[in-house]
C-alpha cells in the first residue's frame, strides 16, 4: 500500500495533522513509538492556557485529541521510526520490523527537554517539577520557585516567574551566564530574583509535591538545603530529529529547517510541531503546525 501521508508521532502536531488529514479524504497513516498519544502534554499536571478547555489536565487534553482522531477512523500504528529515506517521487519509513510507502511524510516527533538526572526529578514532574515556566509559572503565583539553567531559556523563565512569584532563585553550575548580555542585566536589575552560583540541583524532595531541593556548591564543597514550591528546568531541549535528520536541512540546535507552511528542504516532508525552528513551543502552535502541514501536504500532492 503507497499512503498519501504519514505522520511521524502523535502529539498535538501529529493529532492535529491527523484529524486535518482524515477529514480531506487522505490515506493516512500515523506511527507513534510509544503506547499512548498526547507527546509532551501528557506529563502536564494542568494546562491553563489551551483556549476554551482552562484548566484541563494535560493527560486528559491529549486523550481528548487521540480519541477526536479515532472517531474520524484515523489509522494508527506502534513501532519505532528508524529512517525516513527517499525513493524516487515516494518516501520510504523504515520501522525496525517493515518499511512503508507513502508520497508524504508529516514530522511531528517533537523535543525532548533535557533533565537533570537526579532523584525526585521523575516522580514530581507535574507536581511542582516542569520544564516549561510559560507553561505552568501561573500556578505558582506568590510562591517560592527555582529555576536551573544559565542560557537565555533559564534567564527568560526566571524574569517571567518573578512576576508573579514571590521568590524565584536561579541556580547556575557555573559562575557566568551563557545568555544574553541584555537578560543577564535585567535578571540582576529584578530585586526577587536571587542568582545561586557554582551551584547544582543533586536531589529534588517532596511527598507528592515539591517541597525543598539539595544544592551542592561546587567550590566551597557544602550542601544546602532550598525551601521551595516548584522547580523550572531550563538546561536544554532536544529535537527528536534522528529519522530524518539525514534528508532534510537542521539548523545549529537540529531543528529541521521549516517556516509555518511546515515545508523543509526536501519536497514532500513536511516538519510540524517542536521538532521544527519557531518562535514558540506550546500545544497550541503544535496544533496549528498539524493544520498547516496538511495544507501544504495536499498542495504538494497536486504536483505529483
Amino acid at each position: 500500500m503507497i499512503y498519501d501521508v504519514i505522520i511521524l508521532g502523535s502529539g498535538p502536531a501529529g493529532l492535529s495533522a491527523a484529524i486535518y488529514a482524515q477529514r480531506a479524504r487522505l490515506n493516512t497513516l500515523v506511527i507513534e513509538e510509544k503506547p499512548l498519544s498526547g507527546g509532551q502534554i501528557l506529563d502536564t499536571y494542568e494546562v491553563d492556557n489551551y483556549p476554551g478547555l482552562q484548566g484541563i489536565g494535560g493527560f486528559e487534553l491529549g486523550m481528548k485529541f487521540r480519541e477526536h482522531a479515532d472517531t474520524l477512523g484515523v489509522t494508527f500504528h506502534t513501532a519505532q521510526v528508524q529512517k525516513v529515506q527517499v525513493a524516487g517521487n515516494l518516501k520510504e519509513v523504515v520501522t525496525e520490523k517493515e518499511t512503508f510507502q507513502t508520497k508524504s511524510v508529516i514530522v511531528a516527533t517533537g523535543a525532548t527537554h533535557r533533565k537533570l538526572g537526579v532523584q525526585g526529578e521523575e516522580e514530581l514532574v507535574g507536581a511542582g517539577v516542569s520544564y516549561c515556566a510559560t507553561c505552568d509559572g501561573a500556578f505558582f503565583k506568590g510562591k517560592t520557585v527555582a529555576v536551573v539553567g544559565g542560557g537565555d531559556v533559564a534567564l527568560e523563565d526566571a524574569l517571567f516567574l518573578a512576576r508573579g512569584c514571590e521568590k524565584v532563585y536561579l541556580i547556575h553550575r557555573r559562575d557566568e551566564f551563557r545568555g544574553a548580555k541584555v537578560l543577564q542585566e535585567q535578571v540582576q536589575k529584578t530585586e526577587n530574583i536571587t542568582v545561586l552560583w557554582n551551584s547544582e540541583v543533586k536531589e529534588i524532595q517532596g511527598e507528592n509535591k515539591v517541597e525543598k531541593i539539595l544544592l551542592h556548591n561546587n567550590i566551597e564543597e557544602t550542601d544546602t538545603t532550598l525551601e521551595v514550591q516548584g522547580i523550572f528546568i531550563a538546561v536544554g531541549i532536544q529535537p527528536n530529529n534522528d529519522a530524518v535528520k539525514e534528508v532534510v536541512t537542521v539548523d545549529e540546535q537540529g531543528y529541521v529547517k521549516a517556516l509555518e507552511d511546515t515545508v523543509t528542504s526536501e519536497p514532500g516532508i513536511f516538519a510540524a510541531g517542536d521538532v521544527r525552528t519557531k518562535q514558540l513551543r506550546q500545544v497550541i502552535t503544535a496544533a496549528a503546525d498539524g493544520a498547516n502541514a496538511v495544507t501544504s501536504v495536499e498542495r504538494y500532492l497536486l504536483t505529483m
